[in-house]
């Protein structure tokens, strides 16, 4: 496993919640999260039956739910990266320090059922009616200005890619997009595989934007530009009245941890 973390050149760093079923069963990453503690000493990756699995002491990591935690070998970063966050622990579990693991388990235990990626399509498209990039205002200069830089390349991306119209607005109000834009965005949720969904929610639910969250899952946007979109109105605030220790600086570093680790799952090799 060291040769492979020192070929990829990479650490986890990026924070997240692990993720949890009804009635957890037995298994390594519930283990965990109860104790607190390492218990493992050493930790690899198994290639077995055309996937890859992260290992604690030679037995297969399983998620919240009972599941192998598996990875097809195209996604041998993501592999790497949940391994070398198991890895990173010390002796005090760090559950902030488990982004990918937490990811990949949702994609494993939530989004192979119909039901659950049918009820999740359901809550992302509701982010449309509050989504960050279709509120606009008219001033301050500076916000205008990081609107224009940041959002409207992006609008237009989304609408000419799709064929839709998205609306917007510098009123408070929600916006009532047209029923075929809706139904459009549906049908493309409905395309993606259980890691784009995953990667889906996570990046839709840290930018507050459907439409960030489409971009990073459809690779248009990496991580930092998707991280300047989602923090449009704070950075113009930082830029009039200058950050606030211990609010911005944690921001800044938590949106690019959740963001990155939606990116990371997606990467094939």
């Amino acid at each position: 496993m060291a040769s492979i973390l020192r070929q990829l050149g990479v650490q986890a760093c990026w924070q997240a919640t692990v993720a949890s079923g009804d009635g957890p069963v037995l298994t390594e990453t519930n283990r965990a999260e109860t104790t607190l503690k390492r218990f493992w000493k050493t930790v690899g990756i198994e290639e077995k039956n055309n996937a890859l699995s992260v290992t604690l002491d030679k037995r297969p990591l399983k998620t919240p739910s009972g599941n192998p935690l598996s990875l097809p070998k195209s996604r041998v970063l993501a592999a790497t990266l949940v391994a070398s966050e198991w890895d990173n622990q010390e002796t005090q579990l760090k559950q902030h320090s488990l982004p990918l693991t937490s990811l990949t388990a949702r994609a494993i235990d939530a989004f192979h059922e119909e039901a659950t990626r049918a009820e999740v399509r359901a809550q992302l498209l509701k982010y449309l009616e509050t989504d960050t990039i279709c509120f606009h205002s008219d001033g301050p200069p500076g916000v205008v200005k990081l609107q224009q830089e940041h959002w409207e390349p992006l609008l237009n991306w989304v609408q000419q890619t799709f064929d839709v119209e998205v609306e917007t607005t510098n009123a408070l109000l929600r916006v009532r997009h047209a029923p075929a834009t809706v139904q459009k965005f549906d049908e493309i949720l409905a395309t993606f595989d259980p890691w784009q969904m995953a990667a889906m929610e996570r990046a839709t639910y840290a930018s507050k934007s459907f439409i960030i969250g489409l971009a990073v899952v459809m690779q248009h946007l990496d991580v930092e530009k998707a991280a300047q979109a989602a923090h449009v109105e704070v950075n113009s605030q930082i830029e009039k009245w200058g950050e606030v220790e211990d609010s911005h600086d944690v921001d800044y570093q938590n949106i690019r941890q959740q963001l990155g680790s939606a990116a990371c799952l997606l990467v094939t090799l």
